[in-house]
């Protein structure tokens, strides 16, 4: 059967399949008869999306006509729903929520009890629910639902109570981009809450400009402004707030790769990186495995996806782990990645290390890499292309240990993603055109796009 679930949840364009109401309400459904228990308290959030009230009303119908009291958080970063299904005891919260995509996408996002994502096998078993629910039948008592008040407030109080030696940021002076997205209120009170000095970029959503031209996809006004300000760092959240981009007071944009650096070397210092260990995917830059072993750090890398990398850092012990991206994972405060408490991390590490973020920064040389996105109708094997495994094979020859390639389908859009990655920039750009082109013949597109976008869903 086709799969729902992704990398990352259910994504697609909102109103088409998946990502329609008739899929918010069988999904709905399904997580009651999953739950298997009586009265299921599930939480709700959304983001900023036209279409997020829609699908949000229709995962409440779902829920309800299956006998859930249904908590409607609104707008909160995914984080946060995260958190509040865990503290308002839920026994599951959904994120209704496209992160990074484009306004027109959207997707469900569906979080644990203890505010973790759930297992690919758990998603299994719910997408073969959907598919054998009746659509005549029902319980006889329906469900409620309820706003959530104080929302904001409960997880700004959250995050603040996870430092309570947390330095004091007044002197810094800082600009927040918000992405017109989850965090566009959640943010500024956060800080505001901290006596910092800030200005905020991304703050007022219109249903359609949410990661349009800002946020942690397009950093370019994030650096203006920091460079016009003067201000000694720039952090940019994606739509839902799981990521942080953070930008130098010389205008440099540092990577999630570049973060864990600087936070692993933090932890480290201060006796507090559990295990000695960082974990990231197998889509982190070069230069991270060589900066944590010039510090004497343990690296593991897994597939993509947070939910892989958290899965990794319980059964090994680790407490810090992270995408190339920007979900940041501190184990110790949050079950998921979440860019605002890692936006304080980061301001901490400033802090402590008493150094400018573009000295932090240098700890890791970033090799050039290069992300081409091709459109594909079809995802079969790429191990079944011999057309395409030939080309990777010369290529990763050619490049030896000084560079490394990775293609792969993304999992929540209709994309192949080709990574190269090498000591010199134009070379990497030609070894990846090579690949895409031959991904491009043998799966019937031939239109593909260069990207920066290292995101994966």
């Amino acid at each position: 059967m086709e799969r729902l679930f992704g990398t990352d949840g259910i994504r697609g364009i909102a109103n088409r399949h998946p990502m329609t109401p008739q899929t918010g309400l069988r999904l709905g459904r399904a997580l009651v008869q999953f739950l298997r228990k009586g009265n299921v308290m599930a939480l709700i959030g959304r983001d900023t999306r036209l279409s997020g009230p829609m699908l949000e009303y229709a995962l409440a119908s779902g829920l309800m006509s299956e006998g859930a009291q249904v908590g409607a958080a609104g707008v909160l970063p995914t984080p946060a729903v995260a958190c509040l299904t865990k503290e308002l005891g839920a026994d599951v919260g959904i994120v209704v929520s496209a992160s990074h995509n484009p306004f027109d996408h959207n997707g469900f996002k569906v979080f644990s009890s203890e505010g973790t994502k759930l297992r690919e096998q758990e998603e299994q078993e719910i997408e073969e629910i959907i598919l054998s629910l009746d659509p005549e039948s029902g319980v006889e008592e329906v469900g409620s639902i309820k706003q959530i008040e104080k929302g904001v407030e409960t997880y700004i109080e959250f995050l603040v109570g996870q430092f309570p030696n947390l330095p004091d940021l007044g002197s810094l002076g800082i600009v927040i981009d918000c992405a017109n997205g989850a965090t566009y209120r959640t943010a500024p009170c956060l800080f505001e809450k901290l006596n910092t000095k800030f200005m905020a970029l991304g703050v007022a959503p219109d249903g359609k400009n949410i990661n349009e031209g800002c946020g942690s996809q397009h950093p370019e006004s994030l650096v203006k402004k920091v460079i016009e300000t003067g201000a000694v760092a720039g952090l940019a959240f994606d739509g839902d707030g799981d990521r942080l981009v953070a930008v130098d007071e010389k205008g440099h944009i540092l990577t999630g790769d570049q973060l864990l650096v600087i936070f692993a070397k933090m932890l480290k210092d201060q006796g507090r990186l559990k295990g000695n260990l960082v974990i990231s995917t197998v889509m982190s830059n070069i230069g991270l495995r060589i900066a944590l072993e010039s510090m004497g750090i343990d690296h593991v890398a897994t597939a993509v996806g947070d939910r892989n990398v958290y899965q990794e850092m319980v059964g090994r012990g680790a407490v810090l782990g992270g995408e190339e991206s920007g979900h940041i994972i501190f184990l110790q405060y949050h079950s998921t990645g979440d860019g605002m408490l890692s936006a304080l991390q980061l301001l901490n590490a400033m802090k402590y290390f008493d150094r400018p973020l573009s000295e932090l920064g240098e700890l890791m040389e970033v090799f050039p890499q290069v992300l081409i996105n091709v459109p594909v109708t079809r995802k079969p094997p790429l191990s079944e292309l011999p057309a395409v495994q030939r080309v990777i094979k010369d290529v990763q020859n050619r490049l030896g240990n000084w560079g490394r390639v990775l293609v792969r389908y993304s999992g929540t859009e209709s994309l192949c993603r080709v990574m190269v990655e090498g000591q010199h920039q134009d070379e990497v750009e030609n070894y990846a055109r090579e690949i895409a082109s031959a991904v491009a013949e043998n799966l019937g597109r031939e239109s593909y796009s260069n990207s920066s976008d290292s995101s994966l869903g």
